[in-house]
């Protein structure tokens, strides 16, 4: 991984964007914000092309993409926007997922104006930015970076609690399944009496 950009100047960024980000995402024909095309600026600016897909996603016209995934994306996008990136060697591949997978992850963990407003929020999407282009933190080792993410990510803290739900599940099923056997050869053996 490459060292990559200062988190002070990313949450700083974050902390200085336009309220203008934050407007509902056009959607079905209301709305105001169009997030594809402010997405697309980000990508032209890096000559990179915003795929169709994504374009249909962020165009607000797809079932099942909600208003939070939307200015989330546009949270990021501007986020993304500044110069400071130009300076880095960031894989064009890496800029689709990011907002194709990280972003509507995140976005289903929360509402995207904390990601602005809230410190622990706003550390985690640019953590998470940072990560998913393949990248440190200045300053910061492979192993410290991906501490701190985890201890601030709100996907990882619910990915935590679904496979403790799904170990306690199978430890429940097992006790259950012993039980009923040790049941059962208590009844077998009360039978050959």
């Amino acid at each position: 991984m490459l060292s990559g950009p200062s988190l002070d100047v990313l949450l700083r960024r974050l902390l200085d964007m336009p309220p203008d980000f934050l407007e509902p995402p056009r959607r079905a024909g209301s709305g105001r914000l169009h997030v594809a095309a402010v997405v697309g600026d980000v990508f032209a600016a890096r000559s990179l092309h915003l795929p169709p897909a994504l374009r249909a996603t962020l165009s607000g016209d797809l079932a099942g993409v909600d208003a939070d995934q939307l200015s989330l994306s546009a949270v990021t996008a501007w986020l993304m926007a500044d110069a400071y990136w130009n300076a880095l060697d960031i894989a064009p591949e890496a800029w689709m997922p990011l907002f194709a997978e990280a972003v509507p992850a995140l976005a289903a963990s929360t509402s995207a104006d904390r990601f602005v407003f809230d410190p622990e929020r706003r550390e985690e999407l640019v953590r998470t930015v940072v990560a998913r282009l393949g990248l440190l933190p200045q300053g910061e080792t492979a192993a410290q970076a991906t501490d701190r993410l985890a201890r601030v990510s709100g996907v990882e803290r619910q990915r935590l609690l679904d496979a403790s739900r799904a170990a306690e599940a199978r430890a429940r099923a097992i006790r259950e399944a012993l039980a009923r056997k040790a049941a059962e050869e208590s009844a077998d053996k009360w039978t050959r009496e």
